[in-house]
């Protein structure tokens, strides 16, 4: 694996602040399928939750600590806040993500006896990726909150926005054949997961540019896929929607090009809820068949 990075050394150590700043407005997660017991301060708290809205109440209480306490007199108060909401925002996801594996876990189990599991599971799983899916950024890709990543049909690149002078010291970017974990020394993984689909290690890498951004180029192993996720988790990118860029298809060899174009005119055909190129050809076998052979039936033919 190549690495491009700054090595260039900071005089003064920095504080490096989480990426993720979002506010976790609650001491109590209550959502439609997990409630965490009641806090001993809840019955203190609750009242001030009802009269104000979520972040009001964070606001009286960073105020009753300035006036009541010297919390502020730690310098570094503003990170340690931020650090116990990345924190809490994180038990949050991962309480979430245990809790849908383990439901899906139970239906799994509770297949009626007789019944292919394996069929099963493999129809649930296409159910919930339809559920999942949703239209791709303008590179292919998916945007969230902390990174974003886009692709051809021959890389991924994974963008990630960084603290202002952030040195390549501070970045742990380990890149596999089928997993990637990107993030900030000391801090929780920004992105960590199984990729879509394998790549070629010794041909990807990273680097920081203008000490704010962190670029990960990965590329892809199969150089002719559309992925439908960075990594595993992820919702599902509708590949119906994915495009090549037109100006480098002339710089494709004849045979990677004429590729390209079918799957193009594939998607757009299943769009327009017309047969696919494959399927026009079956029909075609299937008219000659019948002419050259009139008196066989052919109500039921099974072309594959």
């Amino acid at each position: 694996m190549a690495i491009i990075s700054d090595f260039q050394e900071e005089e003064e150590k920095q504080e490096q602040k989480p990426l993720n700043s979002s506010s976790t407005t609650t001491t109590t997660i209550t959502t439609d399928e997990i409630v965490v017991d009641d806090g001993p301060y809840d019955a203190v708290l609750k009242p001030i939750l009802d009269e104000k809205s979520p972040l009001s109440v964070v606001e009286t209480v960073i105020d009753f600590l300035k006036r009541k306490s010297d919390l502020f007199k730690d310098e570094n108060v503003d990170k340690k806040i931020l650090d116990f909401v990345s924190d809490a925002k994180k038990k949050d996801v991962e309480a979430k993500k245990k809790k849908a594996e383990e439901d899906a876990k139970k239906k799994a189990e509770a297949v009626t006896p007789g019944v292919d599991k394996k069929n099963v599971q493999t129809s649930r799983g296409k159910v919930e990726e339809k559920k999942n899916v949703v239209a791709p950024n303008k590179g292919n890709g998916l945007d969230f909150e902390n990174y974003s990543w886009t692709q051809t049909l021959h890389e991924a690149t994974i963008s990630v926005p960084l603290p202002l002078g952030t040195t390549s010291r501070f970045v742990v970017c380990d890149i596999k054949k089928d997993r990637v974990t990107i993030g900030l020394k000391g801090q929780p993984p920004i992105v960590d997961g199984q990729l879509f689909g394998s790549i070629k290690v010794n041909d990807s890498f990273w680097s920081i540019e203008d000490k704010k951004m962190l670029t990960v180029l990965l590329t892809k192993q199969k150089q002719m896929d559309w992925w439908k996720y960075l990594v595993k988790g992820e919702p599902y990118v509708d590949t119906q929607k994915t495009e090549p860029e037109p100006s480098k298809l002339s710089d494709l060899d004849p045979e990677t090009r004429t590729t390209v174009e079918k799957m193009m005119f594939d998607q757009q055909r299943k769009q327009m809820g017309l047969p696919t190129s494959d399927e026009i050809q079956k029909e075609d076998m299937l008219k000659k068949l019948m002419a050259q052979h009139p008196g066989m039936d052919f109500s039921r033919p099974k072309i594959g």
